[in-house]
């Protein structure tokens, strides 16, 4: 392991860890105290808003109803957006003249972008216009983040409140999230990007000539605007194909620091916004305590890994030192994109400043096992949290079997139905990937897709199914997955990994809101110290080594025994 990589891994814990409780401070008042001096610059545009859209910010809902507005409110985004798709050759904002996406396609990526997921199966320079970038892609950046952060806080209105028959207002939650959280900090994102060079215009594809003499089109747009919400709202859709890699997108060691923190900086947050919602900020701190050493332990794993010579490399006789480079950025190196392929698919996020298919066979398993965890290791804004919320509900049942004793969690007896719903959440995305991954592997039109024949063809297709049903959106990019079979099949597993699972976390918070709360007994079970950190991290790896060790094995662990 380089000095190097362990230097960059512990400042960017640390600056990570510093800024979390302030900014979990913020949140929760943004969310939960409409009065808050921090959000009184927003205020009366706040008020507009609720006016101007009929809302009753007061009127709260039960799970149900909150479960239909989120499902008709993102059925609405995919129309939208696959509607701008199909448009876009005859709308404005659109200087490379650039056609209508292919309907297969265009579904897609408005399943994608609307789940949070931003899986690409297109080049966005040579297929999106500026107006489809803006108006179709960065808005959904934004709102489908929301999304996620507020399900979350309606399932900790669950674990808080008792004997309540409601969970919050879904459109008062995504406004105050838009407005005081994913608008404010994005703009200050991209200040800081603009400032490293990432550009932020709407000029015409430039042409240039080479130092070898030939002509290059650079594309042009508003880069930056749309790079800050894909990062801080752990989308990872980039405006350009080589995502951050590219050097529009993430030109220096800096901005690529920058992007690294805002991946995961609101969801460590969220465990300080979750801990003093419950009233115990050890609460949060437990949970980001587990999901801070499993990530860890990845980003060491993807750092040993990738400091090992290629051994592709080594068997055609050349001489290899210094580590894997292949499918690497020189500006960044093997540490910086080890550590940025770690967070990425820690976070539902799905950025990449490097090539995750040229990644050594078990440099690529800590991506594809990290986005198979079910994405809870810190994770995407608000998803992250409630699939670890799910995860902690099943340690303190499976303490509670062992003790012979009925489980509870922060003071809530967790029940058949509790259980239910977490099994839902838990084991929805496995079914998913699997059964996806054994259908891609079984028919013709699934096998075509694949470029590199063979374990690592496996493991390509197993990667695109684990990102698409988590919501990841990163890609091992050895398959074409931009024909109608794949188009269907992965925008599928985007849109029930994503929504499944939401309405089993909403029932959850109905069933928990309802619950008396418990007075803690000697008998109960702590929540807040090392033995409930070490439980609930061999929940979350006892899920997911009994789910996925079999089809792990036959891709990147074979892969890497056969060198």
């Amino acid at each position: 392991m380089s000095a190097e990589f362990i230097g960059l891994l512990a400042a960017y814990l640390a600056v990570l860890l510093a800024v979390a409780p302030f900014l979990g401070r913020y949140i929760r008042a943004a969310m939960e105290n409409p009065q808050s001096r921090l959000t009184a610059w927003g205020r009366p545009l706040e008020r507009g808003i609720y006016r101007l859209a009929g809302i009753d910010p007061q009127a709260e809902m039960g799970w149900q109803r909150y479960a239909l507005a989120v499902l008709a409110f993102n059925i609405v985004g995919i129309a939208a957006v696959y509607a701008l798709q199909r448009l876009q050759g005859v709308l404005p904002l659109n200087p490379a003249g650039l056609g209508a996406v292919a309907p297969d396609s265009a579904l897609n990526t408005a399943i994608s972008f609307v789940t949070n997921t931003n899986w690409q199966g297109y080049g966005g320079e040579s297929t999106m216009s500026y107006l489809t970038q803006m108006l179709a892609l960065t808005v959904q950046n934004f709102v489908s983040a929301a999304t996620g952060i507020a399900v979350l806080f309606a399932l900790v209105r669950g674990l808080a409140r008792h004997c309540s028959t409601t969970v919050g207002n879904f459109w008062a939650d995504m406004v105050r999230c838009t407005l005081y959280v994913l608008l404010p900090l994005s703009l200050v994102l991209a200040l800081a990007l603009v400032s490293q060079g990432v550009i932020q215009n709407f000029s015409a594809y430039q042409e240039v000539q080479t130092l070898a003499g030939q002509t290059q089109t650079l594309a042009m747009g508003p880069v930056a605007s749309q790079e800050s919400i894909k990062l801080l709202g752990t989308n990872g859709g980039g405006f350009f194909n080589a995502n951050s890699s590219h050097p529009y997108e993430n030109p220096t060691a800096l901005a690529n620091f920058l992007e690294m923190l805002a991946i995961l900086a609101i969801p460590a947050a969220l465990c300080f916004s979750f801990g003093e919602m419950v009233g115990s900020r050890r609460q949060g701190i437990a949970i980001l305590a587990a999901m801070t050493l499993l990530f860890g332990a990845f980003a060491l794993s993807a750092g040993y890994f990738e400091q090992q010579p290629n051994p592709m490399a080594a068997q055609a006789g050349a001489s290899v030192s210094g580590g894997n480079m292949e499918g690497k950025e020189t500006r960044f190196g093997i540490a910086a994109t080890s550590l940025f392929a770690t967070v990425t698919t820690a976070a539902s996020c799905g950025a990449v400043n490097g090539m995750h298919d040229s990644f050594t066979a078990m440099g690529g398993l800590t991506p594809m096992l990290l986005m198979q965890l079910g994405e809870v290791v810190f994770g995407g804004v608000g998803s992250g949290l409630y699939g670890m919320l799910a995860c902690a509900i099943l340690a303190v049942f499976i303490a509670g079997l062992m003790i012979g004793r009925s489980p509870e969690y922060l003071g809530k007896k967790i029940e058949a139905h509790d259980m239910k719903m977490v099994s839902i959440v838990i084991l929805a995305t496995p079914l998913l990937v699997l059964g996806g991954t054994a259908l891609a592997v079984s028919v013709a039109a699934g096998q075509a897709g694949v470029l590199n024949p063979g374990i690592h063809g496996f493991s390509e297709i197993l990667y695109a199914l684990s990102s698409a049903a988590n919501n990841n959106g990163s890609a091992f990019a050895g398959l074409s997955a931009n024909t109608p079979f794949y188009n269907v099949l992965l925008g599928a597993a985007m849109w029930f990994g994503r929504f499944a699972i939401i309405v089993a976390v909403l029932a959850l918070a109905g069933s928990l809101a309802a619950k008396r709360r418990l007075p803690a007994g000697p008998a109960s079970m702590p929540t807040t110290g090392p033995l409930f950190v070490t439980l609930l991290i061999g929940a979350v790896l006892m899920v997911g080594a009994l789910t996925y060790v079999p089809a792990l094995a036959l891709g990147p662990v074979a892969e890497h025994l056969m060198r």
